[in-house]
């Protein structure tokens, strides 16, 4: 009875032993599904937005929704010296992530897809188009002479690895969901969808940058720039500094160092506040042509002498014409789409599929 007594003993011990186990096992899985659950929900922020990564790392695949008859764009890659062809679908995708920060509002980024894909239809003949001139006998470049475009492994190369996946998910979203969207104008395509970085507040007239005429292409406001890295910078030069640049581009200026203040004067600006003239000596030049010689982010710019230096502040990045991508992100954050950014930037133009394109 005694032996009896004993193997019940053990065997209860077995059993509960047994239990333990299995309670803790249970307890184990639950925390460690709490802490993969906090992980995951922590995400990774994108910079000014409040969109969260890693909804672009889940369930997403790396195609495009696009099929064959979808067209194809043949682009010179500058640095390879080749030209290739490429899905236009893809191309845009290559284009939107070389152009604008993978940060930026989902919104923004769609707004620059459509930009992009309109711009590669306006280098393509088929569509009523002229080729770069730039691009070897091909339709269009990967330089800043057209717009720039990068494969994925180039960006990837670029991109901190932790976040790539997400930023190219994300990009592909804004691709897909604008698929073969287009600007049109009067029916037909927008030959200039023109778009540049950040602007000082207002965008130009085309007619004062390009001496282009394109009604869509007007002065607009451009609000909430101002957080941008480019939307100021600052350059100093010495007198010396400052006359030699000039008198050794234009040599009939003869601008006299001990005597600057009275001989820079800028004449006129557009309705932006880009310079379009300024006079340097005996010389007048355009304002384009004075940020070429300093190499300025833009014409917008003033001109401080005190009396050791000369001060010039630039305002805004780029040539100033179209869609500015900061000004993109800038409304899309504030709850634009990216059809309400297009047509602020754009005026009078509708967005339409390229199958439905007229020319």
């Amino acid at each position: 009875m005694r032996g009896i007594a004993l193997q019940r003993v053990f065997v209860s011990l077995r059993l509960g032993k047994l239990v333990i186990y299995l309670i803790l096992s249970i307890l184990l899985l639950i925390i460690f599904s709490i802490l993969i659950i906090g992980i995951e929900n922590k995400g990774l922020k994108f910079g000014n937005s409040n969109e969260n990564i890693s909804k672009y790392n889940l369930n997403k695949e790396d195609i495009l929704q696009n099929d064959s008859k979808t067209p194809h764009i043949q682009v010179y890659l500058a640095k390879e010296n080749k030209i290739v062809d490429i899905n236009l679908e893809e191309y845009v995708r290559g284009v939107v992530c070389a152009e604008m920060p993978a940060e930026f509002n989902l919104e923004a980024l769609k707004a620059q897809a459509v930009a992009a894909r309109t711009y590669a239809l306006a280098h393509m003949k088929e569509y009523g188009g002229t080729k770069c001139s730039y691009a070897k006998g091909a339709d269009i470049c990967d330089t800043v002479n057209s717009q720039a475009y990068m494969s994925k492994e180039e960006r990837f190369s670029l991109w901190k690895s932790s976040a790539a996946i997400g930023y190219w998910n994300k990009i592909t979203d804004a691709v897909n969901q604008t698929e073969g969207e287009i600007l049109t104008f009067n029916d037909k395509l927008a030959l200039e969808p023109y778009y540049f970085a950040v602007s000082s507040g207002k965008t130009e007239n085309a007619v004062d940058v390009f001496a282009s005429n394109e009604p869509y292409l007007k002065t607009v406001s451009s609000l909430g720039e101002e957080a941008a890295p480019n939307y100021k910078t600052t350059n100093k030069y010495s007198f010396n500094e400052f006359a030699n640049i000039i008198n050794s581009n234009y040599f009939k200026a003869k601008l006299n160092s001990k005597n600057i203040k009275n001989q820079v004067n800028i004449q006129e600006r557009t309705s932006a506040g880009s310079v379009k003239k300024i006079k340097l000596g005996n010389v007048v030049i355009s304002g384009s042509d004075f940020r070429s010689i300093f190499n300025l982010n833009s014409a917008n710019f003033k001109i401080t002498v005190s009396n050791k230096d000369i001060q010039i502040d630039c305002y805004g990045y780029g040539h100033g014409v179209g869609m500015s991508q900061w000004g993109a992100e800038a409304m899309a954050k504030a709850g634009s789409s990216f059809q309400q950014i297009l047509t602020h930037y754009y005026q009078g133009i509708k967005i339409e599929k390229i199958k439905d394109l007229k020319w």
